[in-house]
């Protein structure tokens, strides 16, 4: 492994109970005065929106609201997001919601300053650097779920409808300049929601671990995330009050998404396209494959599945840990095959060709081809480990 590497960990955080309290000042500290709020439109119609955009208004900073959002965002609902921007003069984002909120929060703040296609800065090589840095407006970031962890994010997945591919664009501007990381917003999250969004953060920062990068500070964040997680989310879904469980499962979240600035793998290059194709739930379509995945990397991270396993307090075995996976699944109602999600192979051929194509398949341990990904999709909708 070549020991060098690009860290950052630069975003500031204000966790904890109460904290969106803090949104004005937050929002004043990024140099906002007129913010856009981007939610999605179920959360639009719930009282934390509407107290938010209190909270903003009772500060002297005017607030508007963009909801045009769909759960798996396309393209156009950027481009909408940009003209209510102009349109309201709007001189940043408070990016507000779950995965897809705020990844079309800092997308709509990244694309006011271009002027080419949203495409034209996918996360492929140097690209970022076609876009123009200047105008791209800041951005606050308020998650009010505990998955993605794009409060910490300088990414952001939109899908291309012409083709039906899950695009991943990134720039370091699109990192928020504060996020407020508030467990009392994920109160009353449905039982599956929590559950596929904490699945989410545990597939982050499994396949951060397992990247082939050198990276200990990353792979010590994810670690400490999976603990989090295997102690927590089950707790969560069982009790959505349970505020001390749906603390430290935001805090998981938000260390996934720092740890994978290591590398990801095939549990994501798998889950985007059958997200693109299907409209799946991207954190339920990630637990779903995780197993599936790790099995087929098994030669690669056995070792560093021991140890793993050992540092979550399980018997030091790469099947101590596969067992923890298909327990924390079952536990909290994830299916454990692809048709439980409704997903056949109908489009199998297609989705094996787009996966390797996949920005985060080359962080794979074991070079995932199409001959690769097809074995995997099998197993994962037969149900074969």
């Amino acid at each position: 492994m070549d020991l060098t590497g690009n860290w950052s960990f630069p975003t500031a955080v204000r966790f904890g109970a109460g904290r969106i309290a803090e949104l004005a000042d937050a929002v004043t500290a990024a140099g906002i005065s007129r913010p856009l709020l981007v939610t999605d439109p179920k959360l639009a119609t719930l009282p934390m929106v509407t107290r938010a955009v209190d909270l903003l208004g009772r500060a002297g900073l005017p607030a508007e609201v963009f909801s045009g959002i769909r759960p798996n965002p396309v393209e156009q609902n950027i481009v909408a997001g940009v003209a209510a921007l102009r349109a309201g003069g709007h001189d940043g984002v408070v990016a507000f919601g779950g995965g897809s909120a705020l990844d079309a929060g800092k997308l709509i703040a990244f694309m006011t300053a271009q002027t080419r296609s949203i495409f034209d800065f996918e996360d492929v090589g140097d690209w970022w650097t076609r876009a123009s840095a200047d105008g791209i407006v800041p951005i606050v970031a308020v998650p009010t779920t505990a998955g993605t962890g794009s409060e910490v994010g300088r990414a952001g997945v939109v899908t291309d409808e012409a083709t039906r591919t899950k695009k991943i664009i990134f720039h370091p501007r699109m990192m928020a300049k504060v996020a407020i990381c508030d467990p009392e917003l994920t109160i009353g999250m449905p039982p599956i929601i929590t559950a596929g969004t904490g699945m989410d953060a545990f597939a982050h920062c499994l396949e951060a671990y397992c990247a082939p990068v050198y990276h200990p500070l990353a792979d010590g964040i994810a670690v400490e995330g999976m603990r989090l997680i295997k102690d927590n989310l089950a707790r969560a879904v069982r009790d959505g009050g349970d505020l001390a469980a749906r603390a430290h499962m935001m805090a998981a979240a938000l260390m996934g998404a720092t740890a994978f600035q290591k590398g990801l793998g095939a549990i994501h290059a798998l889950s985007h396209p059958v997200g693109a194709l299907y409209d799946t739930h991207h954190g339920l379509t990630n637990a779903v494959f995780m197993p599936y995945v790790l099995v087929f990397n098994r030669k690669a991270v056995e070792d560093r599945i021991r140890r793993l396993a050992a540092w979550l307090g399980l018997r030091a075995s790469f099947r101590a840990f596969l067992d923890l996976v298909l327990e924390l699944r079952a536990e909290t109602g994830v299916p454990h095959t692809l048709a439980g999600l409704g997903v056949g192979d109908d489009q199998i051929d297609r989705i094996v060709a787009m996966a390797p194509r996949d920005p985060t398949a080359g962080g794979n341990p074991v070079a995932l081809d199409c001959r690769a990904a097809r074995t995997i999709f099998r197993r994962a909708l037969e149900g074969r480990l």
